[in-house]
Parts: C-alpha cells; structure tokens; sequence
C-alpha cells in the first residue's frame, strides 16, 4: 500500500462516492450516454422483454433472405430431373383387327400417347381454358399456390387447386400422386428446370399423354376411345371440351357411369366452352351452336375377355416365336399391333361353337358336358393369313388357349400326311408296285404290319372290323387303320414325319415319332399347327410364313415406328410336289362326299378334309379346306377342376363324339358363313396318274346344306391306339358295339404272303422293301388273275363321283365301289406279294 496521498482527478467524471459530496452537497451527474444505457436497462424489465427491437427484427429478416436464397439455389442445384417414373412410361399394347378397328389392349395401364400433332386445337385450347389459361405466357411455377397448397397439407385441410399444367405435368410424368410437403418442393425445382429445358409444346404433349381423364383411360388417345370409341383427331370441339372437363374430378363428371352427374358436367363443360370464348379460341356464335355430347355407356374395362385374349395370346406368341418382339418388351408395352384376324369371321367362328355345341350343353343334367372344350383356326391358303382364331368359351373364365395347345393327339387327321408322303416320294408297295389312291391293301383287322423291323405292330380297326382288300381311297374315307400303318412303312417313317414338317407342323411337335403309329396321329400337334399344313395342301403343296401379324408399330408421341417383318413372299417354298398335294386333296374331297366327314357338305362349297379321333375318345377333329379357306376344329375333353383329360363318351347327348359329328357341323357352319358372298370356287387340281377322281359335274351349288347323306352315310374314324394296347376278342373297346357286318371272303394275310415270296434275311431299307421285285415268287398265271382284279378295282373305284346323290335323267343311280378282297389263292399258290396292287394309270385331270 502506498504512503503517498490520493491525487486529484483532474478532467473527466470520476465514479460517484455516496461519502463524497460535492460543494453544495449535490450528487456528480454521469455522462449522457452512460444515463441512456441505464435508462434502457430500467425499460426491459419483465414481459417487455419478449418484444423484438427493430434491430432485430429487420436483423431476422435479412436472415431468413438469405436462407431462403441460399435454400432456392441448393434445392435448384440437389434437387435433378428424375428418369419418368414406370407408370408414366407404361402403355398398353394395342391390337387391331386387320381393318384397324379395335380388337383388345394388353397391360395394366391403358395408355396410348399421341403426339400433339395429332390432338386436335380445340382439344388443346379446351385443356388450357379448364386447367391453365396462362400456360404460354406465365413461368412453369406459380409459388402462391404452392405455399397455398403446402399451408392446406401442412394443416390438414386437404389439397387445393391452382398448380400449372407444368407443375401437374412433373407430378404425373416424374413423381407421384402421393400428398407430401416433400413431393411439393420437389415439383416446384423440377418444373422450374423442366420449364427452362423443355418447349411449351413438349410439355402440353406431355401432360396430355399422361392425365388422368377416369375409365381407366390415361391420355387423351386412351380417353377418346372410352368415352366416344374413337380416335383423338376425330373428336369434335364439344367432345374435347368435354374431355378437358374430367381433368378436374372424372368420376364427379363421367356421365356414363352416373347419369345423375349430369347438372355437374353440364356446367363444368360450359365453364371450359365460355373460358374459350373468353380467350378468344372460340367466337360467341360458334359456341352458341355447340350441344353437350352424348358419351358412350360405361362398361367393364374390355380387357381379353372372351375370343380377345385368345388372340392376344397367340399374337404375342407369334411376335415372340419369330423373332419380331421379345417376351420383355412385350410386357413393356407400348406397341400398335395390326392383326390379320378378321372380326366378321371370328364372331362366325364364335357364333358356329355357340350354335352347334355351346347352345346344346348341360353340365346340370349330363356331366360329361362339364368336359367340352373347343378349339378352331382357319387360314387363308393363298395367303397363309390366320383369320380367325377360336379360343375357347371366355379367356377370363377358362384360360388355356385351346387354337395353340399342344397336349391333344390330333388321331385320323394326320393320316393325309402319309399319303401325301407316299406321292411326294414315289412310294412303293412292299412288292415294289407304285402306290396311288387305287392301290389295294389289306385292311384286315390287327394284321401286323410288314417291312418293318421294330416292334411288332398290329393296330385295331374301328370296332375290329375286317376291311380285306380296300381300295387306299376307301381306307381314306373309312380311316382304315391297319392300312395306313402298312401305308406309312410303304413310305419310310421317317419320310413321313419329313413330310408332315414340312407341310406345317412343328418339328418339336411331341409325339411326332418316325414309327409306324405315326399313321394313326399319336401326334400332339395344336389346331393352329393343323391348319398350316392342311392350307399348305389347300395351295397345291406351296408354304409360305403363316402370320397373325400384318404390321406392328413401336407407339412415339415422336411419331410411331414401324417395325421390320418377315417378308411373307420371299419364304414361300413348294413342301411337296403340287401333284401330291392335289392328289391329297382329290383323295379327301371323297372323305367329304362320301366318306367319315360328309357333315362339311352343308358348307354348300367344294370340300375337302379329314376326321380325326384321339386315344379313348379324348379329342374329336375335323381338319378341312376349300379353294378358299383352310379351318380345323377339334372337341376336346377336360376335367375342369383338375385340368386331366377326359373321354368325351355321352357328350352332346352322343353315346361317342366323332370328328365327323360337332367338329364337323362347325366348320360346316363357320365355313358357310366365312365365305358368304364370294364366289364358289372348285379346286384345280394336277393329280398324279392313277390317282384321278373324277366328279362328273360341277358343285350344285341349289343343294340345301344339310341334305341327304351320300351312298351308305357317314363312316366313324378309327381311334389310334398306343402300341400294345389290343382290344380282347369280342371286346370293342368304349362306347357301343360295332353293328354287325357280313364276314369278309378268305383271303392270305400280307405277313402270309411275305413269308413265301421274300427272304425273310433280305436286307431292308428306310423305305422297307422298294427294291423288290413286283413279279417275285408269281406264276404268269396268277399274276393275270391280279391283274384283272387290279383292273376291278380301278374301274370300280376309280370312275365314279361320290357323295352325289343320283340324277333320275342319268340312268340308274351309282352304287359305291364295293371292297376288293385278295383272290382266294388256287392249289400251291400264293398271292403276288399279298401287299397291294393297284390298277392301270388313266392319266391327269
């Protein structure tokens, strides 16, 4: 401590001492400035407090600028234009019939853009008008309704109008309909870059390919067909302004659903039609004669209910199969598919299933019509256009296609294809005499066949019934078994199933086996597949592409995008010979005039074609064609509950259905009504020698359909049975027993015959014995008597019409040729081969 005294304060204040007084005794004053700051002090006190100055509020609001400058430029900066979400991209693919109408629309989404050349003005001024009259003139945000609609969702007083057609347009293309304050401050930076990167054009294209409009319908393509069946260049200017009215609320305004939102719509589509008018796109007198639209009715969404789906289905198929769309972006959708079905012949189609066996059903009091499915293709052969297609009852209620399945054997209706074979080739019998219609088989019952060296096999005929010797033109009209399985040895297995590969089916088609069954159809080939080879037949052995297809388009609101097809022409190839093909076909025509398939005559057309049953009776084909058109249909059996196959036994109210039966009478029916109005053509035909037919006048055309049978009636097919599986004596089988037939004469069995005229080691090719001499193991004697015999038959055979009644002016009526049994052979003598012989060539008709 100092020992100094205290200087003076010299200048300046100096703290005020409560003990030290001034001269006067009064207190020393502080400074302004110090008064001020304690005045201010005493002022703060208590709830005053909580007040902001003026410094501090203008302090906050330089703040909050600056935060919100620095949130608007890192919002615009993080916040990237999103890839458009999968629902916006998504489209339905769109099927056309060939005409172009509508035939169905695969995908969830029914959306089909357009580009905005195509929506017509008033369309566009009408969506402006409802929805936002500024759209070219103003930015792409509109920031009081985005603080509007942020305040009513942040208080849960729900959304509220007033967005621009650029910021619904970022909701509906890159985002999402969900309610969120986050989606909102997302909408508002896309729309600003979306704004300044995209034409005000792109963008109206955009939101209208996009909306909403209700009935499933996005865009306004999509909502012109729902609401007027139409497409959107077609719609009037009171149709668009109409359109433009659902933007707001389409099931408030949708007065096909709800008749009572009328008044609302009414007055919703004048506000658009007086906002035009406001505008200016519309004058006073214009909208003075406009009258609110009727709209169509609403239905259930089309979708692929009933032929649709099937032929989607099949479509889809087609495209996937040739290369032409991937299964993947088939899914995707997005494409304008132009169909070769034509609708007038596929509601034929559906009318014929409905009239000839849908109508006839009772699964209530017959169960066995619980298993009836039906199945039907047809083609043009000229073409190789598939176009008609029948499904099945209704794709949503029975799913399987039943045109394309491949799980039914397809029985007699394969039995064309072994004879076609046998001309393509130049086949011979196991003697090693030329094969044609007249030649002469053995059609005994279980008689095994011979040339081959597999297996022992001898299949039944229909009912068990001994044919003897038959004509292979009658084994063709009856079905001969045992014929058809020598038939096809005759020719080589293996030729065979080239042959039918070659006509049509599948070379991966199941059970398509180089064996003598192959005859009998063990095949499990699909109508479709069918109907290819029986038009490659119908267009004189020439195979072209068939297609469902004839034009598919990639949809761009850019502009659609053709895609490149297989070329139709540049594939077509004769299959077989033409002779061939028409001496198949002149063989067939006496199955339909004659024989198992007389049914198809009431198509009132020249025919041709084949039965056809499967094992058990599961299956009932028939497989036909005209000049103009090739169709096959099949009845097939299935359990509904388990998906098994089922015999068709008591179906119909028919103790068995045969492919003569209901098969038959729909393609009668189809075919009839398919071609109705065109002219009536006969086939031209080049037949190979020894194998004319010919019919002595032209198709009678006034012949009711449905008349008289010809000469004997209608003969039921054989059923294919697989190897090893043989009937007991006496026991026929399912279904009735065979009527009783008169014993056919005695005669040596091929395998008999064989045995004394060929070295049982003689070395056997494909083809099973072509080699052989015809004259082996024969007296000049004995071979004379076959000779005759062989005339016989062609004169029998061959020289008559079948399936014409008799005309009274032409003499007596012609009976039927009567089957030509082997000769009894004489003492020590065997017969020539005892295979088949066949009569003198008469040359080409």
């Amino acid at each position: 401590m100092s020992d100094d005294p205290p200087q003076p304060i010299t200048g300046g204040w100096e703290p005020r001492d409560p003990t030290v007084h001034t001269p006067g005794g009064t207190p020393a004053r502080p400074p302004r400035r110090a008064r001020l700051r304690i005045r201010r002090r005493t002022r703060r006190t208590g709830w005053r407090r909580i007040i902001p100055t003026r410094r501090t509020v203008l302090g906050g609001f330089l703040l909050l600028v600056l935060l919100a400058t620095g949130g608007l430029l890192a919002g615009y900066h993080l916040v990237d234009v999103p890839p458009a979400n999968a629902a916006a991209t998504a489209q339905a693919n769109v099927y056309l019939y060939a005409d172009g109408t509508p035939l169905a629309q695969g995908g969830r989404v029914n959306r089909e853009s357009v580009p905005l050349a195509r929506v017509p003005r008033p369309l566009r001024q009408a969506v402006l008008a409802a929805e936002d009259r500024d759209f070219h003139t103003e930015p792409g945000v509109d920031p009081e309704a985005l603080v509007r609609a942020a305040w009513n969702t942040v208080t849960g007083k729900g959304t509220q109008g007033g967005s621009t057609i650029t910021q619904q347009y970022v909701k509906n293309y890159y985002l999402g309909q969900e309610r969120t304050l986050t989606r909102k401050v997302k909408e508002f930076f896309i729309a600003i870059k979306l704004d300044r990167s995209q034409t005000k054009d792109q963008i109206l294209e955009g939101y209208l390919n996009t909306s909403y409009y209700g009935r499933n319908a996005y865009g306004a393509q999509a909502a012109a067909r729902a609401y007027y069946g139409k497409d959107v260049q077609d719609l009037s200017t009171s149709e668009g302004a109409y359109l433009a009215s659902l933007l707001n609320a389409p099931s408030a305004y949708d007065v096909g659903a709800r008749p009572t939102n009328r008044p609302r719509a009414l007055a919703r589509w004048n506000y658009v039609l007086d906002a035009m008018v406001q505008e200016r796109w519309l004058t006073a007198a214009e909208r003075k004669g406009l009258v609110f639209p009727a709209v169509l009715p609403a239905r259930p969404t089309a979708g692929l209910a009933g032929q649709r789906g099937y032929a989607v289905q099949a479509v889809d198929a087609f495209l996937a199969r040739n290369g032409i769309l991937s299964e993947h972006a088939i899914a995707a959708g997005g494409y304008r598919i132009t169909t070769t079905l034509e609708k007038g012949r596929m509601d034929a189609f559906a009318d014929a299933v409905r009239e000839q066996v849908t109508d006839r059903l009772d699964p209530a009091a017959n169960p066995a019509d619980r298993y009836v499915r039906v199945g039907g293709a047809s083609i043009e052969p000229a073409t190789g256009r598939v176009v008609a297609l029948y499904g099945g009852v209704d794709y949503t209620r029975q799913y399987v296609n039943n045109a394309t399945r491949r799980d039914y054997q397809v029985g007699s209706t394969f039995k064309p294809f072994v004879l076609a074979s046998a001309v393509a080739h130049g086949a011979t019998t196991q003697t090693g005499e030329p094969i044609t219609p007249n030649t002469v088989y053995d059609g005994s019952n279980k008689r095994p066949v011979e040339g081959w060296t597999g297996a022992l096999y001898a299949p039944a005929n229909e009912d068990d019934v001994n044919y003897g010797g038959i004509p292979l033109r009658t084994a063709t009209d009856r079905s001969v078994n045992a014929v058809y399985a020598q038939l096809a040895v005759d020719v080589g297995p293996k030729k065979v199933k080239r042959t039918a590969i070659a006509l049509g089916l599948p070379a991966d088609t199941p059970d398509l086996n180089a064996s003598p069954s192959i005859a009998l159809g063990p095949a499990t080939a699909s109508v479709l597949d069918m109907a290819e080879a029986y038009a490659t037949l119908a267009n004189h052995g020439r195979r072209g592409l068939y297609t469902l297809v004839d034009k598919v388009e990639r949809i761009d609101p850019a502009g659609d995008q053709p895609l490149p097809l297989p070329a139709a022409g540049a594939t077509v190839r004769q299959a077989v010979s033409r002779e061939a093909a028409d001496t198949t076909t002149a063989v067939l025509r006496g199955v339909v005039e004659g024989g198992t398939g007389t049914a198809a005559r009431a198509a009132g057309r020249p025919a041709a074609g084949k039965t056809g049953t499967a094992e058990d009776d599961k299956a009932a084909w028939f497989a036909g064609y005209t000049p103009d058109l090739a169709t096959v249909v099949a009845l097939m059996g299935q359990d509904p509950d388990t998906g098994a196959q089922r015999p068709l036994y008591g179906a119909l109210g028919l103790d068995r259905v045969n492919g003569g039966g209901p098969p038959a009478e729909i393609w009668a029916h189809y075919t009839g009504t398919a071609l109705e109005g065109t002219p009536v053509r006969d086939f031209d035909l080049e037949v190979a020698e020894g194998a004319d037919f010919p019919f002595d006048a032209p198709w009678d055309t006034d012949r009711p359909p449905g008349s008289e049978a010809p000469w004997q009636g209608p003969h039921e097919e054989e059923v294919w049975a697989p190897d090893g599986e043989r009937y007991a004596e006496g026991d026929h089988g399912p279904g009735r027993a065979p009527a009783a037939r008169p014993e056919q004469p005695p005669g040596r069995t091929q395998t008999q015959a064989r045995n004394q005229t060929q070295d049982p080691a003689q070395d056997q090719s494909e083809n099973q014995g072509q080699a052989q001499d015809p004259g082996k193991g024969q007296d000049p004697g004995q071979a004379q008597g076959h000779a005759q015999a062989s005339t016989r038959a062609q004169a029998s055979g061959g020289a008559q019409r079948r399936g014409r009644a008799p005309d009274p002016g032409n003499g007596p009526e012609r009976q039927p040729p009567a089957p030509v049994h082997p000769p009894a052979p004489g003492p020590g003598a065997a017969p020539a081969g005892g295979t088949a012989r066949t009569g003198p060539a008469t040359g080409r008709q």
